[in-house]
């Protein structure tokens, strides 16, 4: 069984409706670790040990936020400045993390079809894809939950928005519980943009 370890970094995560139900989902197991940046680090003073040695002891790392000005919340830059360091995360002798997981679990502002074309989801979390290449680590494709500035509005249909974060959930939860059984590779995912392609097919409810 893998460990996961799901870093979440959201500032307002008090007013995202989608998070909210996303981090609901999470399974209720020994093998899965929760960890909020912003809670823990309200002054942004990272404990660079104590988050290696957080690494070290998981075999999936999920960052879960969303998508800021095509990239992560400030603390989540922080994070990766200081933690994946020389010699620990890449370089000759920084083979700590080779062979780990590494995927994104991404709430967009806008709709799916905002992210077409060279502004496709995958292009614009390229950053994160390299990090993971130069960390020796297996890149998954995202997972990505869009809409969230209209959910949020209460743009859309109380029906279709609550089907649709229900189904997210329901996603999300048997994404982490493949990750938990190790039923995902990085081989197997060639051919997906995103891990959602993955489960378009399937009938995956959050019971």
């Amino acid at each position: 069984m893998n460990k996961v370890l799901v870093l979440f970094a959201h500032p307002v995560y008090q007013t995202s409706l989608v998070n909210k139900t996303l981090l609901a989902a999470l399974p209720d197991s020994e093998f899965v670790t929760f960890h909020d940046l912003y809670e823990a680090y309200p002054d942004f003073l990272i404990d660079v040990h104590y988050e290696q040695q957080l690494l070290n002891d998981h075999d999936v790392i999920v960052f879960q936020h969303p998508l800021y000005w095509f990239s992560s919340p400030a603390i989540l830059k922080e994070w990766m400045d200081l933690v994946l360091e020389h010699g620990y995360a890449y370089g000759t002798e920084g083979r700590a993390l080779e062979g780990k997981q590494f995927i994104s679990a991404i709430s967009t502002g806008s709709d799916v079809v905002n992210y077409k074309g060279d502004r496709n989801i995958r292009n614009l979390l390229k950053p994160f894809e390299f990090t993971a290449k130069l960390c020796n680590m297996q890149y998954l494709p995202p997972f990505i939950t869009y809409s969230g500035l209209k959910i949020k509005a209460g743009n859309f249909d109380q029906r279709l928005t609550q089907d649709y974060l229900s189904e997210q959930a329901g996603r999300y939860a048997y994404l982490l519980n493949e990750l938990i059984q190790g039923n995902i590779s990085e081989q197997e995912c060639d051919a997906f943009n995103t891990m959602n392609q993955r489960y378009d097919t399937l009938e995956i409810h959050n019971d």
